[in-house]
């Protein structure tokens, strides 16, 4: 019941995480928007515009790249692999709290301009990371059986 192919489940996993990454894109976004009407002239916009991004890539590179890559050789193992085996049951644990925790820290933001930069790098910097480990998924043709 449900089974799917390894390739059927390599998509799922590049395109959740792609998702996952514009998500958090467009959440930077409209974070770094309510920034920039607290105080346009401060510089910290320009900072966190940059910053993000380049620690995104660093984690991109050298963190998910390899836990994407691991859970492409785990999908590959599975014998009859079933839609919800996309990633470990611990995964969608931690997905939960890291989400619960972004939106925590997205309410506590508001009207701080400080901490809204805070956490808009953050956002940005997941936001690369993911784009950027999902490469590997488009690079490596891993979506073939």
């Amino acid at each position: 019941m449900l089974t799917v192919s390894t390739r059927t489940l390599n998509i799922l996993a590049a395109v959740f995480w792609c998702m996952g990454g514009i998500v958090l894109l467009v959440k930077g976004g409209s974070l770094l928007v309510e920034a920039y009407t607290l105080k346009s002239g401060m510089y910290w916009i320009w900072i966190a515009i940059t910053a993000g991004p380049c620690i995104g890539s660093l984690k991109g590179k050298f963190i998910f790249s390899k836990i994407f890559r691991r859970n492409l050789a785990r999908i590959r193992s599975l014998d009859q692999p079933k839609v919800w085996q996309i990633f470990r049951p611990w995964f969608f644990l931690f997905l939960a709290a890291m989400i619960a925790t972004g939106v925590t820290l997205s309410r506590m933001a508001h009207g701080n301009y400080y901490f809204l930069i805070g956490v808009t790098i953050l956002d940005f910097s997941i936001a690369i990371a993911l784009l950027w480990s999902s490469s590997i998924f488009w690079k490596q043709k891993a979506f073939a059986k």
